[in-house]
């Protein structure tokens, strides 16, 4: 055989070898890529994704969009090739499989994880909105979770409302916390609670329970890694009623970072005109019950969705900005902002046209 063809032939021979190997081989890895975006004040599946009721609401024909990442499932088995080509393409980002499933988490565990925080997020949205509108909100800390086999399991229930502890008043969760561990593990600690049974039943007649409850829990020494103290083994959280109805409808959406975009959603809703002045303006960010804005996951993966949407404007949470500004889709402007009142003011900038003044994302800040 001439040494030329026999040179071919080896040379297909390892070319086939190395593209069945970057098939077959399978490696610890994930791929993100940019999700959907979906306008706040428009439709989602042939519903209005926010719908008010009980409150006069405006017209608004902006765009206000949330974005969302799209990432492979935790049972996927990413091959070599794909890997390669995922590193290589400018709209995804292949990270390795621990960064979104820790501790070998399953997609169901995953999904009830995401379904979870977005719930929280909307519920922060809700209470964001309303205050920036200086519309009242009642609040008050419940027990959001109770440890299996702790202290607590059968003397505290999720929803219960703690309105003190030892007789000291519970006026935000971390209080609970506080208090508890001024105690030594075994030493007797006192909640004085309205049951969640009675709670909901109060609020559906409409009236504000007032019966308590005491409920004496024995502290354990805490099992985690850091400094021993004292626990009763329950998180504690925050509950809201609100003025009127406020519902978000958006099916097979996970996690926080909507919660701004929410927010401002609910504020153009209840308020005339539109914030945008008619731009198209995307974001995304994390908010909580006082509007401050907090980082998210996959940045440059969601200004890449909302740019190929249309978005002309980006919402970027203070401490995003510097990776977002790393990789700016042209004809994108990253706007930072740390709180629901950021926001606001820079919606009022772009609506009238004077984006000069825009605080805007480098790659240093």
């Amino acid at each position: 055989m001439p040494r030329r063809t026999a040179t071919m032939l080896a040379s297909t021979l390892i070319l086939i070898a190395l593209l069945c190997a970057g098939v077959f081989i399978k490696v610890p890895y994930s791929e993100m890529s940019p999700g959907p975006t979906v306008n706040t004040l428009g439709e989602h599946d042939g519903e209005p994704v926010l719908q008010i009721s009980g409150r006069k609401t405006y017209p608004a024909t902006g765009h206000l969009n949330m974005t969302t990442v799209r990432v492979t499932s935790a049972d996927y088995n990413m091959n070599l090739a794909e890997a390669v080509y995922g590193w290589l393409a400018h709209d995804n980002k292949v990270v390795p499989h621990d960064t979104l499933y820790p501790d070998g988490k399953t997609e169901q565990q995953s999904t009830q994880e995401n379904a979870e925080e977005f719930s929280q997020s909307q519920e922060s949205a809700k209470v964001a909105a309303l205050k920036e509108l200086g519309i009242p909100v009642k609040s008050w800390v419940i027990v959001s979770t109770v440890v299996k086999d702790s202290p607590a399991e059968g003397r505290l229930h999720a929803g219960d409302v703690i309105k003190s502890v030892d007789g000291t008043a519970v006026k935000a969760p971390e209080d609970v916390a506080k208090l508890v561990t001024k105690h030594k593990p075994g030493e007797k600690v006192v909640f004085t609670v309205v049951p969640a049974k009675e709670q909901a039943a109060a609020e559906k007649a409409g009236k504000t329970a007032t019966a308590t409850t005491d409920v004496t829990i024995t502290t354990a020494k805490s099992g985690d890694s850091g400094a021993s103290r004292a626990i009763v083994g329950i998180s504690a959280g925050t509950d809201h009623t609100f003025p009127f109805s406020i519902d978000i409808k958006l099916a097979d959406v996970g996690g926080p970072s909507a919660g701004l975009m929410f927010a401002l959603g609910i504020v153009d809703k209840l308020t005339p005109g539109d914030l945008t002045g008619g731009k198209f303006v995307a974001g995304t960010g994390t908010i909580d019950d006082s509007g401050t804005v907090g980082p998210i996951g996959g940045i440059e993966l969601k200004t890449i969705g909302a740019r190929e949407k249309g978005a002309q404007y980006f919402l970027t949470p203070k401490d995003n900005c510097a990776a977002a500004a790393k990789d700016t889709p042209e004809g994108l402007t990253l706007v930072k902002v740390n709180t629901i009142d950021d926001a606001m003011n820079a919606l009022k900038d772009i609506s009238s046209g004077k984006t000069a003044d825009l605080p805007k994302c480098t790659t240093k800040s």
